[in-house]
């Protein structure tokens, strides 16, 4: 019986617009890292900021606040949605479109009141900076039509969870204690991260596996499977023709997302690839 695929439609990769609808969502996002940092319990690792998917949304939510609140960011419009904890659904939404990061701190500040948010705290700095973007000088979301570029965005993000997933159940047959995928909001990519000692070489070693919509190193969408320590360049193993492995600045393999698209399946051929990736990445580390 043929397998359903069960990856979203996506467009081609218009690295601009597909550029500038990354960018204005990260800074988005880093609402949901603020309120975050603000209400929930803090974790010494910082995990407490860090976002799950919610295909429901149709985009990435925090943690449960203390009250059981949680925000969400519904990717494919960016529009902020505020869920209670009684009701367990959204309850409140605030479009970003047209607006500036100074109206979305009213918003927040103002929708999360009730359960006893000092909205003083939102204005604390972040400790990593941001890409250079006019919102982080009081410009507007929205701007150029990038409503298509917005849904592919979210796409690319829902297909990674959906790839991630997989690849993090060959991980636990394997005995490696992979988390489930979440997003960091310093990075904005959505990704499992194990790690497992090497004896004989005194030193931990980590796999990490995940979707990146774009950063300095590819200026589009990509899947990617890291590996530390970095081994040998030498004793990478060949890797299915859908991707490469990258030696600068991480270790890891790479298929992105031009070189997805122009496959026949692409899904099935995500898989393979990370499948192999991955049965690469143990054999190093062993």
């Amino acid at each position: 019986m043929p397998i359903t695929p069960s990856w979203r439609p996506l467009g081609g990769v218009d690295a601009k617009r597909l550029g500038e609808a990354r960018l204005q969502a990260h800074y988005a996002v880093q609402w949901l890292a603020r309120l975050a940092r603000a209400a929930v319990p803090p974790q010494p690792d910082d995990s407490h900021t860090n976002l799950g998917w919610d295909d429901e949304l149709d985009g990435f939510v925090t943690h449960r606040l203390r009250d059981g609140g949680r925000l969400g960011l519904r990717l494919s419009d960016l529009t902020l949605s505020a869920e209670d904890g009684a009701a367990g659904r959204p309850q409140r939404s605030f479009s970003l479109v047209g607006r500036s990061d100074a109206e979305a701190r009213e918003w927040v500040g103002l929708a999360f009141a009730a359960d006893g948010l000092d909205a003083q705290a939102l204005d604390a700095l972040s400790p990593y900076a941001m890409p250079s973007h006019a919102i982080a000088r009081g410009g507007n979301y929205g701007g150029a039509d990038l409503s298509a570029a917005l849904v592919d965005l979210a796409a690319w993000f829902a297909n990674g969870r959906t790839a991630v997933e997989k690849v993090r159940g060959a991980m636990l047959g394997h005995g490696c204690d992979a988390p489930a995928p979440r997003c960091w909001p310093h990075h904005f990519d959505l990704a499992t991260l194990t790690s497992f000692p090497l004896p004989r070489r005194a030193t931990t070693a980590y796999i990490g596996v995940g979707l990146s919509p774009g950063d300095r190193f590819y200026g589009e969408p990509y899947f990617y499977l890291s590996v530390y320590p970095a081994p040998d360049p030498s004793a990478l193993p060949k890797l299915p023709p859908l991707g490469h492995w990258r030696v600068e600045d991480f270790t890891g393999a790479v298929a992105t997302a031009t070189a997805i698209l122009a496959t026949a399946r692409p899904e099935a051929e995500t898989d393979a690839f990370l499948a192999a990736a991955l049965e690469a990445a143990l054999a190093l580390c062993r």
